[in-house]
């Protein structure tokens, strides 16, 4: 059976989501809404798109990019790989045990391709109108899971991190991935549990100072216990977001998510910014004693996005 939900918890003036208390883990109710407006002709996605999103907690688009969209971000991604590995930056993430670069934050900073991708109508269009507010990138990042070797990453909700280390007060917010391979099961495809973006998973235990160093290679704080995960994965099922290059996958925040580590002679590998509300502008941490750093979530005012239509080359 579930834990039980605390259902009163989560109507708290000052923090809607809890978490990491050292008592006990706890799952409460979603206090706020998965689409921030309805559904008309202008959408740029179909109505049935939108419900399955909003039912889901994900929605998975193929066919927007072109060929040559396409190769040309792929160039640019491996041109980024190679320019960077063996950097001593801390916006750039290796897989644990070498020196393979897994993970480069502020994409869109580091080429201008990059940066025309985070504001594309086909990509930051949709993130809006699923917000129904205009939109701003807290986190972005180039990720790479090399074959033979690409480690797994655990089950867990963003926002959860989001929420107690950078202090996002409210699930208003969306990631976006651009398949920039072929991204299947074999391969370490993202896994998702339709549905279980209604459930905020409390957390127990405490943040750790600079919890960041070792989380972005290998999470252990905030992420739900094994017993929550299977009882998520028996009421909602677990899907693969499985597609070709140019596939964008979009889902909530609070979506329970990981994926299995690839041995496969292929690489998988994406672009992927998250859009957070205008609205939703970071606060102080709700369960950390200081925020994480600039790269990781974005802080200050933020600047709505100047979104960008037609061909990216």
């Amino acid at each position: 059976m579930p834990l039980e939900y605390d259902h009163t918890e989560s109507l708290s003036k000052t923090d809607l989501y809890p978490t990491r208390r050292p008592d006990r883990e706890r799952w409460m109710d979603r206090s706020d809404p998965v689409l921030w407006q309805d559904w008309t002709d202008m959408a740029p996605i179909s109505r049935d798109q939108a419900a399955s999103f909003d039912r889901d907690g994900f929605l998975v688009l193929k066919d927007l990019f072109s060929t040559d969209e396409i190769s040309a971000l792929v160039d640019q991604a491996a041109a980024l790989r190679s320019d960077l590995a063996g950097s001593a930056a801390d916006e750039v993430v290796t897989e644990p045990g070498s020196d393979a670069v897994r993970t480069v934050f502020n994409l869109e900073r580091h080429h201008a391709l990059m940066d025309r991708l985070s504001r594309d109508t086909r990509v930051a269009g949709v993130a809006r109108f699923l917000l129904g507010d205009e939109v701003y990138i807290h986190q972005s990042r180039l990720n790479y899971k090399p074959g033979f070797t690409g480690k797994e990453f655990y089950w867990h909700s963003d926002f959860e991190t989001w929420h107690a280390e950078d202090g996002m007060p409210r699930m208003r917010a969306v990631s976006a991935s651009l398949l920039l391979t072929d991204n299947r099961a074999h391969n370490g495809a993202l896994m998702l549990m339709p549905g279980s973006h209604r459930t905020f998973v409390s957390c127990q235990g405490e943040t750790p100072d600079a919890n960041h160093e070792s989380s972005l290679k290998k999470q252990e704080v905030g992420t739900p216990s094994q017993e929550s995960l299977r009882d998520l994965a028996r009421m909602h099922g677990i899907t693969d977001a499985e597609g070709p290059a140019g596939t964008l996958v979009l889902f909530d925040c609070n979506t329970i998510h990981g994926s299995n580590g690839n041995i496969t002679p292929d690489p998988r590998s994406n672009a992927f910014f998250v859009y957070n509300a205008v609205s939703n502008a970071l606060a102080d941490p709700f369960a950390a004693k200081a925020p994480r750093p600039d790269y990781l979530g974005h802080r200050g005012t933020p600047e709505p996005l100047t979104l960008q239509g037609g061909a990216l080359v």
